[in-house]
């Protein structure tokens, strides 16, 4: 079905305004302007009141964020007096729409605050004494009308945002098990194997059992739990794999930190640890000979991840910290005049500054970790599992080791460059294009305030 354009309903929401008698525009209005911040408590009450809603919304984010932007889109929508006038306000719907579908709230959602939103602006309008008895009907229509033609802007611009982020995510999903799937799976049985080596290694020497290592948090249990059951989603054996780490991390491991565990029961642990953990590489095993290689869709230069994924992936992440009660930060890098390495050494040399860049970066970070190649000399890293002050920690271990590193250009020529970065971390907001410009706005900062610093970004 083709998509109605904004002129079209910018041309409907006209036809609204004039089919009612003079001066009904303003009483409908005057009253949306006056209550607009109890319609909106209201219209927050009725969403918060649903547990589904309460996965996406909390009460504090409704207090600081939300709530006035509910009462300026009360007064926006009926602000409107001709089609010149509507137009900005049905691009506004657009992007609301847009939102919501980056966000995952559905849509049933959306228009049942709508509906109850309308039902009370109804009663305000019968009970307006300067409105006239036979200009209720015309206010009441007028009301219902613009709310209702508001929610079907929103509505295709949801859906239509939406196909494009289900294509982007299975994209994403079939792209993240392509890339050479038999290194992937022998570097991943190997930090298995490193795990469970250093599990034994620890209960040998009798290390403190509240310190053994948390398979989770291992280099196999970060990648696996941030990339390799997304990708291989829907899977009995991922399900399995899952719940096999969760086992070995709040069943099996505690067990060791119990002093009256006899010998017998310890040594029976441990067994139960390596049957586990060979029942884990089994099922990984399967996972990937079910999965041919695919296209790639990694940067051509870098080989880092395509930006067109990162909706896709800091969606995931937000969904996972939710559901995990965990964070996750942003470094927005940036390489310090780089335009400078084009102009004097060519473009080759910069490609190779580029390729360099980006080894550094992926030999700095985890199995879990993203990265991203932005476009130019700008790149991303997603720490999943990471709190502000390790990510900061991180940041600058970065930015020292390429302020010391010498990159070596094409006729044996050296070159010394740095970096600056900003960073975010994930404070709970659903929608990842405001951690995406609080992380920006540090970067602009850490360029604006001397380069090759890292600065954290501003708190919300």
């Amino acid at each position: 079905m083709p998509k109605i354009s904004s002129e079209q309903w910018a041309h409907e929401w006209s036809q609204l305004l004039a089919a009612v008698p003079d001066g009904v525009q303003e009483r409908v209005y005057f009253q949306a302007q006056t209550h607009q911040a109890s319609l909106a408590s209201y219209f927050y009450q009725q969403m918060l009141s649903d547990a589904v809603v309460a996965q996406f919304l909390s009460h504090q984010q409704v207090q600081e964020r939300l709530h006035g932007s509910m009462q300026r889109w009360i007064s926006t929508v009926f602000s409107a007096r001709n089609q010149h006038d509507v137009l900005p306000i049905v691009a506004q719907q657009i992007h609301v729409g847009e939102i919501h579908a980056r966000i995952g709230i559905p849509v049933h959602l959306v228009l049942r605050g709508a509906r109850c939103l309308k039902e009370k602006l109804v009663d305000l309008l019968h009970a307006d004494a300067e409105l006239p008895a036979d200009s209720t009907h015309h206010a009441t229509r007028l009301a219902v009308g613009v709310i209702d033609t508001a929610m079907e802007i929103m509505s295709q611009s949801y859906s239509s945002a939406n196909d494009r982020n289900s294509r982007a995510e299975e994209a994403y999903r079939l792209f993240s098990v392509s890339q050479h799937v038999g290194s992937e799976r022998e570097r991943q049985r190997a930090a298995l194997l490193a795990w469970e080596n250093q599990l034994m290694f620890d209960q040998a020497v009798g290390a403190d059992a509240a310190h053994l290592p948390r398979l989770g948090a291992s280099e196999f249990g970060l990648w696996f739990r941030h990339k390799g059951a997304h990708a291989f989603h829907g899977s009995t054996e991922a399900a399995m794999i899952l719940d096999a780490i969760d086992r070995v991390d709040e069943m099996l491991l505690p067990m060791f930190a119990l002093t009256s565990n006899s010998h017998e029961t310890r040594v029976q642990g441990l067994r139960e640890l390596r049957d586990t953990t060979k029942g884990i590489a089994y099922h990984l095993d399967s996972l990937f000979a079910q999965n041919n290689e695919l296209e790639a869709g990694r940067d051509v230069l870098t080989r880092l991840l395509n930006r067109k994924f990162l909706p896709v992936v800091l969606n995931k992440e937000i969904h996972f910290s939710r559901q995990r009660k965990s964070s996750f930060t942003l470094l927005a890098i940036d390489i310090d005049h780089f335009k400078h390495v084009n102009d004097q050494y060519g473009h080759e040399a910069g490609d190779v500054v580029l390729q360099q860049i980006a080894a550094i970066l992926t030999n700095s970070s985890r199995g879990g970790d993203y990265i991203f190649r932005m476009g130019g000399e700008e790149f991303l890293v997603l720490l999943v599992d990471s709190k502000l002050s390790n990510a900061m920690g991180i940041a600058e271990k970065l930015r020292r080791a390429i302020e010391h590193e010498t990159f070596r250009l094409p006729q044996d020529r050296t070159l010394h460059l740095t970096i600056s970065v900003g960073v975010a971390a994930h404070n709970g907001h659903p929608d990842y294009q405001r951690l995406l410009r609080r992380a920006d706005d540090a970067l602009y900062h850490a360029k604006h305030s001397g380069r090759n610093r890292v600065v954290q970004a501003a708190a919300e």
